[in-house]
């Protein structure tokens, strides 16, 4: 079995009805749920109403289906609240059907997959970072430094050493965490 997210909490607060907690998940989430809402031609009221529903299915999820939460509540609940406003602008005809991929507004079984994909990355951005750490210190400032986006040529200067150095030495230290990570 998957192990429970410490997150599952929120789930055994809808199924208990614990007032406490669930006024938690609308203090945290809601906001978020709100502006992406508003933002692709919704209302406020349309925002309440699509949180709603959305606890009430993960609610019916956890209670007849025995759902069980193994990723973080916050990344699931925005894609159960996303999915059902698709749903709606649908029916509503705002969004053109024919550009629309059916498969992303069907709400069930694949956003329970989608939470496990979540869940995944997760591991794997915390594997990740764990390999990281383990690198030598200028490992880690040559591949810091190179993901910020910044042009090679900067990055060689900000760290002292030439654009030929910089590229052979964020080489091995891509290799050397590649083979920590693998």
């Amino acid at each position: 079995m998957d192990k429970l997210h410490q997150d599952h909490r929120f789930i055994e607060a809808l199924l208990k009805n614990d007032g406490r907690v669930v006024q938690e998940i609308y203090d945290k989430f809601a906001g978020k749920i709100k502006r992406y809402i508003i933002n692709n031609s919704g209302s406020e009221n349309d925002a309440a109403d699509i949180m709603q529903e959305a606890l009430i299915d993960i609610y019916q999820q956890a209670k007849y289906k025995s759902f069980k939460l193994s990723c973080p509540f916050e990344p699931f609940l925005l894609l159960v609240c996303k999915r059902k406003w698709l749903n709606e602008l649908k029916k509503r005809s705002i969004l053109p059907v024919t550009k629309i991929d059916d498969a992303l507004l069907v709400i069930g079984e694949d956003v329970f997959a989608e939470a496990e994909l979540l869940e995944k990355q997760d591991e794997e951005a915390k594997r990740f970072t764990l390999m990281f750490e383990r690198l030598g210190d200028r490992c880690k400032e040559i591949i810091s430094e190179s993901l910020k986006g910044d042009a090679q040529e900067l990055v060689a200067e900000k760290l002292g050493v030439t654009y030929g150095y910089l590229r052979k030495k964020k080489s091995e230290c891509m290799a050397a965490l590649i083979k920590l990570i693998k």
